[in-house]
């Protein structure tokens, strides 16, 4: 019983190691004109990732770069709706990841992006590995990868709700509009038709000149 409480202890601890290595994660606000940059401390030879995507917002689209601490570009995209760039720290020091709206002149966005720093820390860290896992041992470790699994399935299937509701909202905008221009030209034709229609059959008024004799 002490045994298995000690190894969920363990898998709890994991977890929250877990959430303060893998970096930050982020869902933001980017006006039209602006640009918006972003830093993290990196050791060097950590591998890192770094994911984004756009929401909602013109055509999806929006610039990326990431520097090193000496402001050398490792990562440069134009108009990008997502991408993801992973690579290894080669220096210490504060690395720059910048997201850029400065093309637009009259749509904001909204950006989401996940930056990854190191991997995940062994859910038995004190634990001697010559050894074979036991089958609580093995059971948390399926878990722990199946949780992980679920969570990144999540938060894909919210940002693709998300870009599909921005659309829906987009298109049903478009069609009201539309649908409101329809209206009126069809109005003002009707009107139209009626007016020539009783130009047609008015009584001309007719003026005669007496000439006296």
């Amino acid at each position: 019983m002490h045994g298995s409480l000690w190894v969920l202890l363990q898998v709890l601890w994991a977890q929250l190691l877990c959430g303060w290595v893998l970096g930050s994660e982020l869902t933001f606000e980017l006006p039209d004109n602006a640009k918006q940059c972003f830093y993290e401390d990196i050791i060097m030879g950590t591998k890192c990732t770094l994911e984004f995507q756009v929401v909602t917002g013109g055509h999806y689209d929006v610039d990326c770069r990431l520097e090193d601490p000496d402001g050398t570009t490792l990562y440069k995209e134009m108009k990008k709706q997502y991408d993801s760039f992973t690579f290894t720290a080669a220096k210490n020091g504060t690395y720059k990841f910048c997201f850029s709206n400065e093309f637009s002149t009259f749509t904001h966005k909204t950006v989401y992006f996940d930056f990854q720093v190191g991997d995940d820390p062994p859910l038995f860290p004190n634990e001697n590995r010559v050894t074979a896992l036991t089958q609580m041992e093995s059971a948390c470790v399926s878990i722990h990868e199946a949780l992980k699994s679920v969570i990144d399935y999540q938060t894909h299937f919210r940002l693709r709700e998300a870009q599909g509701r921005s659309r829906a909202e987009d298109l049903n905008t478009r069609v009201a509009f539309w649908s409101i221009g329809e209206a009126i030209i069809l109005l003002v034709v009707s009107i139209s038709q009626v007016v020539l229609l009783r130009s047609f059959f008015s009584d001309k008024k007719t003026t005669t000149t007496r000439v006296g004799s």
